[in-house]
């Protein structure tokens, strides 16, 4: 709709493991653990998908950065380019039984053989650890945290995204 691209590491990751790549190679058996890719793999991925030029217009990022490193690798690229990052979507799901579940379903719908239940929950208490600090570290050194009720039916929690970038629009945020 927006016709800009969605950057999923995740994506990256199990399109190179699918592809047999020696990146998928590499990260098959992290994903398969439910661990974090690391740094050093990771953030030359996302600089050289952000090198690509279908970027210029704008770009989503999905699963990056999950760690305050990553953040700040982040901020760097952005920097050498003379970009910002306009807005962090923060999409809040509090019942975390329900986000597993939606996890478990999004995994049989996608054949994701890697989230398990186990792994799924390995990822989740990742998350609590390394990325939900970096709601506070955008909230104070950008002010540009949007938090989305996430825990609804995907076109509420869409028609919700594109409420509140308009209303950023609108600001000429």
């Amino acid at each position: 709709m927006y016709g800009i691209p969605h950057i999923s590491s995740g994506d990256l990751y199990r399109e190179a493991v699918a592809r047999g790549t020696d990146l998928g190679k590499q990260v098959e058996p992290i994903l398969a653990a439910g661990r974090l890719v690391p740094d050093e793999i990771t953030v030359p991925l996302i600089r050289d998908r952000l090198d690509r030029g279908d970027t210029i217009p704008g770009f989503i990022l999905d699963g990056y950065p999950r760690n305050l490193a990553q953040a700040e690798a982040l901020d760097e690229m952005l920097n050498e380019v003379g970009r910002s990052l306009d807005v962090v979507l923060e999409l809040q799901v509090p019942d975390r039984r329900e986000l597993m579940d939606r996890m478990l379903k999004r995994a049989a719908e996608e054949g994701r053989a890697d989230d398990t239940p186990e792994v799924i929950q390995r990822r989740l208490e990742t998350y609590d650890r390394e990325t939900a600090p970096l709601i506070e570290y955008y909230r104070t050194t950008r002010g540009n945290v949007v938090g989305i009720h996430a825990d609804r039916a995907i076109d509420e929690v869409f028609r919700e995204i594109e409420q509140s970038l308009s209303a950023l629009e609108a600001r000429g945020r």
